[in-house]
Formats: C-alpha cells, structure tokens, sequence
C-alpha cells in the first residue's frame, strides 16, 4: 500500500483537531484513515508534546508519523484575536472540531460551544478529557495512567500478591481514542437526521472501564472483588505463557470446553478430560497449578515452531508472542496488509501499522504521514479567505 490520494467512505467530513497527548489525536486518525479531511491546529510555539514522545531517528520523531498522519497541519494561538479568528473560520467549514483543554479553557478563550454553535449549528464538537466535563475531579490534569488506575485494570494486573501494573504503553488512550471515534460518528448520524451537532463529553477513565467485564455487577451483586491471577484466567485454564525448548514464548487460551479437551490430548493429559472439575471453566481454573504444569512440561521440550505446528493440527488455539521484529514478517499480517510503507518527505520512507480494519471495496490507503507544526498553515488560510497580508500580519503577532 502506497500514499496515493484516494477518497474513503468519510471523504465528506472535515475534522479540526485540536487535541495533544494521544486519545484525541489517535481519534482523528482513526477518522483520517477512512478518509476524512483532518487540520490539526496546534500552538504555533507549543505544539502537540506527543511529537517529543518516543523514539527519533536523525532527529525526526516516528511516532508522530504515524499519529499525524492524513493531517494537514496549521498553527494558531487560540487565546489571541487573530488565532481565535483562524479557529472560527474553520468552525464555519467543519463537521467535527475533537479537543481535550481542560474545562472551562475554550470557555475561557470565548470559544465555548455556544459560540461555535452559533457559527455553525452542525459542528460535532468532541471533548476529550482525564475525568469529563462535570464532577469533583473535572479540573484535574488527566492522562491515560489515571484512568488505567482508576479503572480497576491495574487492580487487576499484575501476579498474585504483587504490586499492581500499568502497561508500557497508553491503553486507556488507545480505548478511548476509539470509543471517540464511535460517538463522533454516532453524534454525525444524528446530526444528519436533526440538522443540530451535539457536544460529546468523553471521559477517558470510563471507556476502558467498559471493557474490563462485569467487575461493577459481580461487586454489586455478591461484594466481592477480581484478585491478581498473571497471566492465568479465573474463568478457565490453561491459560497461561509458556517458553518454548529454544527460548521463546507462546501463548495458550482455553476459553472453549473443546477446545481445553484438545490441549490436554496434545499434551498427554486426556486423563485430565475425566475429572469432574474439568467440565467448567471455573473448575479448570481451579485446578490452574496442575494443568499449567502438564502443558508446560510439553511445551518446553519442543521447538516454537514445532509448538505452534502441532497445536495447529490439533485445532488447539496458541499464539507465538511476538516483538515488533516477529509481527514484520508473520505471513498472516502480510495477507492482511496490515504493515503499510509510506514515502515520507524527511525519512524517505516509513513504515507503520495500518488502518484498523478493511472494507469490502477496498482499504482507502493512508495519504500521507505526519507533517511538521504549521505545514499547511498559509494553504489553509488562504482556503479560509485570508490574504497575504493578514497571514503575515498574524504571524508578526504570534498568532499563528
């Protein structure tokens, strides 16, 4: 896949992004991978800090790359006369505007949805913040961290009787960067029907709560509470990582009877099969310790390779645990087209992961990868009706 111009399926909306730190600018990628036409509006002197984030090469940021990818960029101080202009401006053209300021800041700048809304009824406006627009805790600074901990999933995380565990990389952004791209189109749905843009108030410390499971119910109903089990399942087992003869690691899951009573044939455990626990997941999971051990000890004295085969014949789920080296050149993401190539104006070329799904009549490719701060700002001013002479005036004052 190559960064030709070809229109997606959401060729026909434009979204301002004015968001910083991952769940709001993650959204409009999303949006920008189905082929919205996406602005990214950062401060001309403070741009999104999420291009400082992770890994460079000759100085040049890769995550961005991929985070500001199909997105024009353009500069403007939105707390000065001529910024707020610029943003108006482009309000009048959009159908959605995401951003994460704290609350009260767009308010603060006269820029509140009121405002907005009186400039362009139709704007879905989304904003993305730590713990939502109402409640105790709507000022503090929030990141993905927060809701992670506040979720219950680092409770969950982690081996047992050990300190609970964040992951390495921004999960709650990541699920909340998608639950934004569905209430975005769910809010440009009704739109389409009431001729009214709605405001979206996503907190990222809910989404994520919302894929932990029944962990709110289970303590309402019964009072109890999930302890820490690793890497093992208190709804099944096997479950569980297990290294391979030549030093790797594979994955088993036994979430289906059938498929628990393959692995313990496999292993050479059928005996297992007879126990009257092992009919129920929770049984097995009950019974972790001694099946763990059983499929460890086959597991270790093969190959991965050989691990993987025989699970395969078997029809026994298992999964090699892969890096980033593995997931390059696994045949089943290059059927899926899954890692992309893109030319890129100070790398000469990048590779990323693509969009998250494909249709039917074909994926619309990535256009293009992350640009720097202010790329397009003098093209899309002009677009906008600014002359010449007030885009230099503007810049004169720090505006943009």
């Amino acid at each position: 896949m190559t960064g030709q111009e070809t229109a997606g399926p959401l060729a026909d909306l434009r979204v301002l992004d004015l968001s910083t730190l991952f769940a709001g600018p993650m959204a409009a990628m999303h949006l920008g991978d189905m082929g919205a036409e996406v602005i990214k509006v950062e401060h001309p002197r403070r741009p999104d800090p999420s291009r400082g984030h992770g890994p460079s090469k000759d100085g040049v940021n890769l995550w961005w790359k991929t985070l500001g990818r199909n997105k024009r960029t353009v500069t403007a101080d939105l707390s000065t006369s001529g910024g707020r202009e610029v943003l108006l401006r482009l309000v009048e053209t959009a159908d959605v505007l995401i951003e994460n300021f704290r609350p009260d800041t767009l308010e603060k700048w006269d820029l509140g949805p009121d405002v907005l809304h009186a400039r362009n009824p139709r704007l879905v406006m989304a904003r993305v913040t730590g713990f939502g627009q109402v409640g105790p805790y709507r000022r503090r600074p929030g990141f993905g961290t927060l809701a992670e901990a506040m979720s219950g999933f680092a409770a969950l995380t982690g081996e047992p009787g050990g300190p609970p565990t964040l992951p390495p990389f921004g999960l709650a952004d990541g699920i909340a960067s998608l639950a934004t791209a569905y209430a975005v189109m769910t809010a440009v749905h009704a739109r389409d029907a009431s001729g009214v843009g709605q405001v979206i108030d996503l907190a990222i410390i809910e989404p994520i709560l919302a894929l932990l499971g029944p962990q709110i119910t289970r303590w309402a109903a019964l009072g109890t509470v999930a302890a820490r089990t690793g890497n093992r399942s208190s709804n099944n087992a096997p479950r569980n990582t297990y290294r391979t003869r030549d030093g790797k690691w594979v994955a088993v899951s036994t979430s289906a009877q059938s498929i628990a009573e393959r692995v313990m044939t496999l292993v050479g455990r059928p005996d297992f099969i007879n126990e009257p626990w092992f009919a129920s997941g929770a049984g097995r999971a009950a019974h972790g310790s001694e099946l763990d051990e059983a499929v460890s000890a086959w597991i270790v004295a093969r190959d991965r390779v050989d691990v993987v085969a025989q699970f395969e014949e078997a029809q026994a789920a298992v999964a090699p645990i892969y890096d980033a080296a593995d997931i390059s050149v696994d045949p089943q993401y290059e059927a899926l087209g899954t890692i992309i190539t893109l030319p890129d104006d100070d790398l000469g070329e990048v590779a990323m992961q693509g969009p998250l799904f494909r249709l039917s009549d074909g994926v619309p490719p990535v256009r293009f990868t992350g640009r720097a701060p202010g790329a397009n700002t003098d093209e899309v001013l002009a677009e906008l009706g600014f002359s010449p002479r007030d885009v230099a005036l503007m810049r004169h004052e720090g505006s943009i």
